[in-house]
């Protein structure tokens, strides 16, 4: 059986799912949950990354600082690792959580960008510490296109890189063809991180690892947004059975799933319509409240939103965009209604 080393980022990547809500007993409980199961590394943060709290996307309920300590505290046998987005994040967060005993550091960029991460892999570089690229919205890329990006952050220094499928866009053979170039393209270990959107999280991971990715990600019940993410619980025995070993103790890790859903969410993600549609048109999820609020008041389909926010290539960051489409289609909708007949 080949090794597979499986990240945990449900105490950060499922903050959307609660509005950064949770809170340091939460983090805990889980945090040593997770430990109990063996799960090599356990990612804790802002649902944006180190430095994100803040008006425009959330205030998290307790800061950094007190995330960090907490699971660090938590951890006796997994590894803590953090996420930081350049631009939400910078070097100050990333040294402070060096100080806070962070083992993993990844660095995410859009697809096409890693240039924006050439500066945080040289911090972390010279300050000793492992430190991975990972490449968002990937399916806005070719397997090629990937490929260069991947080695170009391994020349940053980049000790593992690797996609998400941020939109949940991918089917098996869309992820095969990523991986398999990534794989050919770099002499590191090789990350996919998947989303539900589509139904296909589970499968996606498994057509990832048998294309060369060592390392899988994955949140109890698929906690995160939207549609949230691939679920691990359901993951790591599919692995198993597909000849991959994780090293997780299979009964911890399912008290640690039930623990998360009682204690983490109001509810289990679930693909939804608007997760389905979001997933077909290639956008990132998180865009569905806004979506949705916006196009009820103007009195248009959400689903002509998702698609032409689709067409337009939005990306996460860009919700302005959305303000934009939603009036465009209005005032196109009110032009094509019929004129009625004066008397």
């Amino acid at each position: 059986m080949r090794n597979v080393v499986i990240h945990d980022p449900t105490l950060r990547d499922g903050q959307h799912a609660v509005r950064h809500q949770l809170g340091a007993t939460a983090l805990r409980r889980y945090a040593e949950a997770a430990d109990a199961a063996r799960i090599p590394v356990v990612e804790v943060g802002h649902g944006n990354g180190l430095g994100a709290s803040s008006l425009q996307v959330g205030r998290a309920a307790v800061t950094d600082d007190v995330m960090l300590s907490t699971v660090r505290e938590a951890l006796r046998h997994s590894r803590m690792g953090v996420f930081m987005l350049p631009g939400w994040g910078t070097s100050d967060d990333l040294r402070r959580a060096i100080g806070h005993g962070a083992d993993v550091f990844r660095i995410g960029v859009h697809a096409t960008e890693t240039s924006l991460a050439e500066r945080h892999l040289g911090v972390l570089r010279d300050a000793g510490v492992e430190a991975h690229c990972v490449l968002m919205m990937s399916h806005m890329a070719s397997p090629a296109e990937l490929a260069a990006q991947a080695a170009q952050a391994v020349g940053y220094g980049a000790q593992a890189v690797g996609i998400m499928d941020s939109a949940g866009h991918f089917l098996p053979p869309d992820v095969t063809a990523r991986i398999g170039a990534i794989v050919a393209a770099v002499d590191t270990p090789v990350i996919f991180h998947g989303h539900d959107n589509l139904g296909m999280a589970v499968a996606n991971s498994v057509a990832a690892a048998q294309a060369g990715a060592s390392i899988i990600d994955g949140c109890a019940r698929g906690f995160g947004a939207g549609a949230g993410n691939t679920q691990l619980e359901v993951l790591v025995p599919v692995l198993e059975r597909s000849g991959f070993a994780t090293g997780i103790d299979l009964y911890a890790l399912l008290d640690a799933a039930d623990l998360a859903e009682r204690e983490l969410m109001p509810a289990p993600p679930v693909t939804e319509s608007m997760s389905i549609v979001s997933g077909l048109a290639g956008v990132f999820s998180g865009f569905k409240h806004r979506v949705l609020d916006l196009s009820t008041r103007a009195g248009v389909d959400p689903r002509d939103v998702f698609f032409e926010l689709g067409r337009r290539q939005a990306i996460a960051g860009q919700e302005d965009l959305i303000v934009d489409v939603v009036a465009e289609l209005s005032a196109r909708q009110r032009v094509a209604e019929p004129v009625g007949i004066q008397q």
